[in-house]
């Protein structure tokens, strides 16, 4: 039904919008036997800035946090662009798809569904950060890694989900598309018997 589709849509934008948002995609946890009482060492980060301890808010550029990890900054460059590139052709794949939806359009409905199927922006961006985490990871020393707990946080659970959504929502769109295409078949069918 069209309201389950939008639900969908809507649903996978605002996951995605919250994950971009949000500070929460990787999590370094201090083990607290290793510090004093006076300083906590846990950080939490998101795609544009790095928050330490209690309070302390840093903001940094994501250029330099990479030359101080010894990265390149082209990493990062292609997450910060392709993530927020999927919201925005999320937003547009919605347009598509709800205006597919009340034309009953069988292959308006069909683009509509590939669109979602095919654009993977959000999945490549993802892709593109788990690695970028991972070879940053690499480049710790062996001790440093005994001492910390390091995860992945609920930022990037939710534009998991919310790529899921929207692979929802293209399967959701690709059955209506066949369901249009049946009943405007069908009712071919019933004209040519009547006449």
């Amino acid at each position: 039904s069209l309201l389950l589709r939008t639900s969908v849509g809507l649903l996978s934008f605002s996951f995605l919008a919250v994950a971009i948002g949000s500070d929460y995609w990787y999590i370094i946890d201090v083990n607290k036997a290793n510090q004093s009482d006076l300083e906590d060492l846990s950080s939490h980060s998101g795609l544009w800035r790095i928050r330490e301890g209690q309070c302390t808010v840093i903001c940094i550029s994501p250029v330099t946090l990479l030359c101080i990890l010894g990265l390149p900054a082209d990493s990062h460059k292609v997450i910060v662009i392709l993530l927020p590139l999927s919201l925005l052709l999320v937003v547009l794949g919605g347009i598509c798809g709800l205006v597919s939806s009340l034309a009953r359009n069988p292959s308006l409905l069909a683009g509509s569904a590939s669109y979602f199927l095919f654009c993977l922006f959000t999945l490549s961006g993802l892709s593109v950060y788990v690695s970028y985490c991972q070879r940053a990871r690499e480049l710790l020393e062996p001790e440093i890694l005994a001492s910390v707990h390091v995860s992945y946080g609920w930022s990037l659970g939710l534009a998991c989900l919310s790529f899921s959504l929207e692979v929802t929502a293209g399967l959701l769109l690709m059955l209506a598309a066949r369901m249009a295409h049946l009943m405007g078949h069908d009712h071919g069918v019933t004209i040519i018997a009547m006449a």
